[in-house]
């Protein structure tokens, strides 16, 4: 394992600090991307995320085995670096990365019909590879911590081995998960480490720290898998809006201007992670965040401790810090785009600019609302005006639009205020049978396991979110509901439930949890014919352990 001495990751704490984030151009000025990121990233780090995007790939390659699939990208890259104008050195990343991958030997051996994906061409060859990415897959065993009387020793002779594994075998298990994050996660458990091999007690100290680390790569893994997924089933305008929303309420201080300068560079630095280009999407989102972090009184007062961080560690504790404190004396919106008697002016001399600031002033307003709902808000307050800018008395016709904008936060606080309540009166328990009752009656083909997955789930989303203040439950709720929906949806997609279930997962991105909520019974649906056997009523139902009586009451 001679290779891994080759991967420092002094970068987790120290060299971070040093690189080269003052970029003189964007990507297409470049000769070379390859030169350009090796030499923005510095060579560890480049190091680091090629392992990454390479075990996230090759799922089934051995820690050793990709020494020469990293070691080839590397000297390419100093090559590059060197000159170039050299062979190879004008190719896109992801390009050199598959090609790198279409020559290992044996590739049908161990992966099967992976291997045809390298008969496509770009991009196709790479949506192709995506495709056989395995979350949590079986055969990718958790990462084994080495026993407490020796992992403090290993750590202190072996450091740049015992993290290079921990990094190796977080990757495959979660492909899907950004190299930022993986850096972010090997920088806790290094801490912890600095931190337990102090203690008396080692074992304890490291089972204390280590679950929260493993619970948050699960958290972020979900979480970046939902974003992955609406962008590539919404596509980039939904997604915009959605991250804008977001933002502006994270961001109330922040001017318009700026928002709008972030907005693209977010969006392309997700599209560049969702990809499996994680050598760009490490560089990308390092630079957006020293841009923020250079901007801090512009941005947020909440995100000081995160830009002293280094740059693995700031760019996740950015996305998790709190949102800003809201501007005092903000302007009523109503003003400017209800009694404004020149709003279809504004509005047809720049549609998109003029929703986009629209959304920017609604969300900043609305912290306490989700931006699943703020969305719905916009599209309504889009739809008024496409109508009434078309009429004699256009004024006269939007005056109605705050009524409107309140029939949706009403539906939504509803809900939230229904089902905390069935939740907080009735139980765990009750609340997840009554979820299963009216889901059952929505999707009545999904299997009895699959349903009871989903109700545990929104039942999980309940119990989180209903003790939260009041003005944090709606957006926890329905941020949430959204993630379980898409898994849900995503589900449908490979085996479809029903038309109705379609029709929701697939028609609006804003109107998925309203179109759920208001889904009604599946009148196509004919049931199986009554078979006594399906019940069984044995000795079970009554001496079983309670949650083995609960499941069966359920089922």
């Amino acid at each position: 394992m001679k290779w891994v001495t080759l991967i420092s990751f002094i970068f987790l704490l120290s060299s971070a600090r040093s690189w080269n984030l003052q970029r003189v151009a964007r990507d297409a000025e470049h000769k070379s991307e390859i030169a350009h990121r090796y030499n923005d990233l510095k060579e560890e780090t480049f190091k680091a995320v090629t392992l990454i995007t390479f075990a996230q790939y090759l799922q089934r390659c051995s820690y050793e085995g990709l020494s020469k699939l990293v070691k080839d990208v590397v000297d390419l890259a100093q090559k590059c670096v060197a000159n170039e104008d050299a062979p190879e050195c004008g190719k896109p990343l992801p390009s050199i990365f598959l090609d790198e991958i279409c020559q290992v030997e044996k590739l049908r051996d161990s992966y099967g019909a992976m291997a045809d994906c390298c008969s496509k061409a770009d991009p196709e060859r790479n949506e192709c590879f995506l495709s056989f990415k395995v979350p949590q897959p079986d055969f990718v065993q958790p990462y084994v911590r080495p026993a407490a009387d020796v992992i403090c020793q290993e750590y202190q002779d072996n450091r740049v081995q015992l993290l290079g594994h921990f990094i190796y075998t977080v990757a495959r298990r979660n492909p899907f998960l950004y190299a930022p994050t993986i850096l972010s996660l090997a920088a806790d458990y290094e801490h912890a480490l600095q931190g337990c091999c102090k203690e008396s007690d080692i074992s304890a100290c490291l089972d204390e720290k280590v679950p929260a680390i493993k619970e948050r790569a699960k958290k972020v893994s979900v979480k970046q898998q939902y974003a992955c997924g609406i962008l590539n089933k919404f596509g980039e305008r939904t997604f915009q809006a959605n991250k804008l929303a977001l933002m502006s309420q994270k961001y109330p201080k922040a001017p318009f201007s700026e928002m709008m300068k972030i907005l693209k560079d977010v969006t392309s630095t997700y599209k560049e992670c969702c990809d499996g280009d994680m050598v760009e999407c490490m560089d990308d989102r390092a630079e957006l965040m020293t841009y923020i972090c250079s901007k801090q009184d512009v941005f947020s007062s909440k995100i000081k401790d995160c830009c002293e961080k280094p740059v693995v560690e700031r760019s996740q504790c950015i996305i998790e810090s709190e949102y800003d404190d809201k501007p005092d004396n903000l302007p009523s919106l109503v003003e400017k785009y209800v009694q404004n008697t020149e709003v279809c002016k504004s509005y047809e001399a720049g549609h998109d600019a003029f929703m986009s600031e629209f959304l920017y002033e609604y969300s900043r307003r609305h912290p306490e609302f989700s931006s699943q709902l703020i969305l719905r808000v916009a599209k309504e307050y889009e739809t008024l005006l496409n109508k009434c800018c078309k009429t004699d008395n256009p004024a006269e016709c939007y005056a109605n639009a705050v009524k409107e904008a309140n029939k949706h936060i009403k539906e939504t606080q509803d809900i939230v205020k229904t089902n905390c309540e069935l939740l907080n009166t009735h139980g765990e328990a009750d609340f997840l049978k009554a979820l299963l009752i009216r889901y059952t009656k929505k999707m009545p083909q999904v299997s009895t396991d699959t349903l009871l997955e989903i109700g545990k789930k929104m039942t999980a989303v309940g119990n989180k979110c209903c003790q939260l203040p009041e003005d944090r439950r709606l957006p926890c709720s329905e941020g949430y509901l959204s993630i379980v929906i898409q898994d849900m949806c995503r589900r449908q997609e490979t085996s479809p439930i029903n038309d109705n279930v379609s029709h929701c997962c697939s028609d609006s991105y804003s109107y998925r949890r309203p179109c759920f909520s208001a889904m009604g019974v599946d009148t196509k649906y004919v049931p199986p014919a009554f078979d006594p056997e399906m019940f069984n009523f044995d000795e079970k139902l009554c001496s079983a352990p309670a949650a083995e009586r609960e499941l069966g009451q359920m089922k």
